[in-house]
């Protein structure tokens, strides 16, 4: 039976992007290119009036990014991402996107992300895109279940740690790292998100850029002024200081 097309438009506000992308998609024997977009408003038009079955997109762009352009789409099609900023990697993770590739991209890569596709589409998996979206948009009654798992970055890599393992998340910078025995991993959560979807049975805010894990805190030790600094259970005894208003919070909790 014949293979058919993967129908695929391309969303890239650089034109030399956008042709060095149709140039490795013209190469791939079962790719229909059907459209092109220099930016994501006009990537809805192009997309509603062609409904592909592949979407090529770059993050950021003028008027619309590509994460945007997503929330917008009644039904988005398969979707892989080609970007210059590693940093969007998790959140593309978390709306299932195929693949994530990091200008320049290679003509192997692009090849590899459309077989990916392919699998997916002979095996007959929806794109999840907008339920994915959705799931992390919808109001609800009831607080989501805490996360078990931590998608973290690590260079090229995202890496999936258990919550429990995780001994504190604290911010620098803007950016809120998870650290693990002797490692600093980047998220791509904000330390309200981590507050509102971590269990707070086992994590509680130290103060107010970190929070920390009570099942790997050793010690609890005075300090100055009345405050108290936790005492880490990792190898080099890492210390997060716990601000006054919550060490009295943690006393009651624990009764010290």
């Amino acid at each position: 039976m014949a293979t058919s097309m993967i129908r695929t438009v391309v969303v890239d506000d650089e034109p030399l992007a956008r042709a060095r992308l149709r140039s490795f998609l013209g190469a791939i024997d079962d790719v229909e290119l059907v459209g092109e977009a220099s930016n994501g408003i006009e990537a809805l038009r192009v997309v509603q009036e062609a409904e592909p079955d592949l979407l090529l997109l770059d993050v950021q762009m003028p008027g619309m990014g590509g994460f945007e352009l997503l929330g917008a789409l009644k039904r988005p099609p398969h979707v892989i991402f080609a970007t210059a900023y590693d940093e969007y990697a998790i959140r593309a993770f978390e709306v299932e996107a195929v693949d994530y590739l990091l200008k320049p991209v290679s003509q192997a890569r692009v090849a590899e992300a459309v077989a990916r596709v392919r699998t997916r589409i002979e095996q007959g998996t929806s794109p999840d895109v907008l339920k994915a979206i959705l799931r992390r948009l919808e109001p609800t009654d009831r607080a989501p279940a805490p996360l078990q798992q931590i998608p973290v970055q690590s260079g090229r890599r995202i890496i999936v740690l258990p919550a429990e393992s995780i001994f504190w998340f604290d911010v620098e910078h803007r950016l809120v790292y998870a650290h693990v025995d002797g490692r600093a991993y980047m998220t791509n959560y904000t330390l309200k998100e981590v507050e509102e979807r971590v269990d707070p049975n086992v994590f509680f805010r130290a103060h107010k850029s970190a929070i920390v894990n009570l099942t790997r805190v050793r010690e609890i030790v005075p300090w100055f002024g009345g405050r108290y600094k936790l005492i880490m259970r990792d190898s080099t005894g890492s210390e997060v200081p716990l601000s006054r208003s919550q060490s009295r919070t943690l006393r009651a909790r624990l009764k010290w």
